[in-house]
């Protein structure tokens, strides 16, 4: 007994140790700040597809820190009313041939700022339905059978009393808008709010990279979110993402319009990435023990997160194909608010999230790769000042 005791004690430490050795190998990523945005909370978009709502509203309200106005919470559902509304028109006009639904994108909620002002959160919850957070479910799904019956209706023309119909459902669901509001002590209208704000939307570009447009011009960028056509600036990969990094590094917000529907991203890792799985470089590991493994070992290694890998080169040509093979799609609008390194000097964005504060190790933030970043990213939007002089002249950006 005293020897099974005795062997049983010298053992537990050996396992002690190899069980500490394993946690030290697996340090996961460690980032060190080299440059940080002042911004507001993050909010919780919940069930509502209303991502490229929350995105803008963030990078707006980033705006106003930027420029002394100091913290304001604007309303997310003031410019998701207003643009529900305008595409119900434009989807009926025509005849159903857009895409019509919740989702939207940047330059939704600058055309709303511009053509209906804008209102503080207080003013404007859009819950008035019975519930603490956004639920768009049954809302989304009323108001696309109400704009497929009016222009799928019998009568061969259409009633001059259905958009008044429309607006209806969603003054029910979300509120009626506020002609006037009180907002610190003063009386606004949504128009004058906005111009109390001191927000030129003029200002404000859309960017993108793709080679099946001439670079340096405008063009439509063709994702089903885009009901309004509008045009995004189309320049080479390595010159959005010189972009990118100069706006973050001089004080500018980025908007990221970006697919996370990837084996890459984990939100509960609080990470975005693209592994090389010809190049693993994984820290510690020996090549022949890489080389041993089957595919499915191989992605399982690569997509763990325990520690850094190497990441795949993105190139102009590679992006293009997973666009056009609708690997990259436009599927969530986030805000870039910073730039950090991990252990290895290597360069990872920090994006704020709309889906509240829970469920990431960095309170409603991740950290994206460049390689995610360049392989990812369907548009940006930033203030015409981030973009460099000789680039802006390029673009023809005054």
């Amino acid at each position: 007994m005293a020897f099974i005791f005795l062997a049983f004690a010298i053992t537990l430490p050996a396992i002690a140790k190899k069980k500490k050795d394993k946690e030290e190998k697996k340090t996961g990523y460690e980032f060190t700040v080299v440059k940080d945005i002042p911004t507001t909370s993050v909010k919780n978009q919940n069930r509502s597809g209303t991502c490229w709502s929350f995105s803008t509203i963030s990078f707006l309200e980033t705006e106003l820190i930027r420029t002394g106005k100091g913290e304001i919470d604007l309303s997310e559902m003031f410019a998701v009313r207003n643009a529900y509304s305008t595409k119900a028109v434009s989807t009926v006009r025509w005849h159903g041939n857009l895409n019509f639904g919740g989702g939207g994108a940047f330059h939704d909620v600058t055309f709303v700022f511009e053509t209906f002002g804008a209102v503080p959160e207080e003013a404007y919850t859009g819950l008035q339905y019975g519930e603490d957070n956004h639920v768009h479910g049954e809302m989304d799904l009323l108001l696309n059978n109400y704009v497929e019956t009016v222009i799928k209706n019998k009568n061969r023309k259409i009633s001059p009393s259905w958009h008044k119909g429309f607006d209806g459902i969603l003054d029910a669901y979300l509120g009626e808008v506020p002609e006037k509001f009180t907002y610190e002590g003063v009386e606004y209208t949504p128009k004058s709010f906005a111009e109390h704000l001191d927000l030129d939307m003029n200002d404000y570009v859309e960017i993108g990279s793709y080679s099946h447009h001439p670079f340096y011009e405008e063009f439509i960028l063709e994702v089903p979110d885009n009901w309004m056509l509008d045009e995004i600036y189309n320049i080479p990969l390595d010159e959005m993402m010189e972009i990118i990094e100069h706006a973050i590094m001089n004080g500018y917000s980025v908007g990221w319009g970006a697919d996370v529907s990837e084996k890459g991203f984990s939100w509960k890792n609080g990470l975005a990435i693209v592994p090389d799985e010809d190049k693993p470089e994984i820290a510690g590991m020996e090549k022949d023990k890489w080389e041993k493994m089957d595919s499915k070992e191989k992605k399982n290694k690569l997509y763990s997160f325990d520690e850094p890998v190497a990441e795949k080169e993105i190139t102009q040509e590679l992006r293009q194909e997973q666009y056009d093979n609708y690997k990259t799609t436009d599927d969530h609008g986030m805000l870039i608010t910073g730039i950090s390194k991990d252990q290895r000097g290597e360069i990872f964005y920090k994006v704020k999230n709309s889906w509240s504060t829970k469920g990431s190790p960095y309170e409603g933030y991740f950290f994206a790769s460049e390689s995610f970043v360049a392989l990812k990213t369907i548009d940006i939007i930033v203030h015409k000042d981030a973009i460099p002089k000789e680039l802006k002249d390029k673009m023809g950006i005054k």
